[in-house]
């Protein structure tokens, strides 16, 4: 049985893990509060874009632009995987580990090949030998940044344009709240025509265009793509740190009971210790007494 000192040093221990445990948690406190922030903005900014794209497109037919076109066969499949660079944020990267093996498993009779592309350390790590691996971008979920989404969308874009691939999906986290995110795998390539799609009973519009209605869809198109995957980026970046605080709340409330189980193991040990030395010298006492 440990003795006081013992107890002690374990106490000591747990304290210094809950002083770490609440600090990370406020820490992912904020960095939660700016990335909602920036991703209430670019909701609003990709649901403009993807309105204006939708009436521009009533003039066009939808194989105007090279990634609206849909492959007669699909053989080639690429999935992006975004998970974090660190952890201590709960389920939040073996979720979405799971949810790709998941749809492999579900879909690999249907294609040749289905390889992976990652962004983030925690699902290469996790994912790396489940299909072959195309590329892993470093350190582009750590924090999103707009150039690092239009560098890897264009890489992508490049890819299906010239065939490589057919179709290009994206599996990430979508940020519910600070408690709940969901695994989500998305089609991003091509683009799938309900976005741009007229509906059956709309009037055409009718718009002037300089320059021309195809020059301007062929410009917003390869921006709606770019924006596809920035917004994919800060809902991962949400959702990683409404997990790690979540987790770091539970990690402080679990070290505190344990502070507090210890302690209470201790003062028992300590009053043992008082108690026995209480009877040894009362033992003592009486026994110069009777002599």
């Amino acid at each position: 049985m440990p003795g006081i000192k013992e107890y002690n040093n374990i106490i000591k221990s747990l304290k210094n893990t809950e002083k770490m445990t609440r600090t990370m948690k406020m820490v992912s406190a904020s960095k939660l509060r700016r990335a909602q922030e920036a991703q209430v903005k670019a909701k609003l900014y990709a649901r403009r874009l993807t309105d204006l794209i939708g009436r521009l497109s009533l003039c066009l037919e939808e194989t105007s632009h090279p990634l609206l076109k849909h492959r007669e066969q699909v053989k080639k499949v690429l999935i992006l995987v975004l998970t974090s660079d660190k952890g201590l944020c709960g389920s939040f990267n073996h979720s979405v580990s799971k949810r790709v093996v998941a749809w492999i498993n579900e879909h690999k009779s249907r294609y040749e090949r289905i390889d992976l592309s990652f962004c983030g350390k925690r699902g290469y790590t996790y994912l790396k030998n489940a299909a072959r691996t195309q590329k892993h971008y470093e350190r582009a979920t750590e924090k999103p940044n707009y150039a690092k989404a239009v560098e890897i969308s264009d890489e992508l874009s490049q890819s299906f344009l010239l065939g490589e691939y057919d179709e290009v999906y994206i599996a990430y986290n979508v940020f519910t709240s600070a408690l709940f995110q969901k695994p989500t795998i998305d089609k991003i390539l091509p683009i799938e025509s309900s976005i741009v799609q007229k509906e059956k009973n709309a009037a055409a519009a009718i718009y002037i265009f300089e320059p021309s209605a195809q020059d301007v869809l062929t410009t917003l198109i390869p921006k709606y793509v770019h924006f596809r995957f920035y917004f994919a980026l800060l809902e991962n970046a949400a959702g990683e740190h409404g997990a790690r605080m979540t987790a770091m709340d539970s990690a402080s409330r679990n070290t505190g009971e344990l502070i507090d189980r210890y302690t209470l193991l201790r003062n028992r040990v300590r009053q043992n210790a008082i108690t026995k030395e209480l009877i040894e010298i009362i033992s003592g006492v009486e026994a110069l007494n009777r002599g």
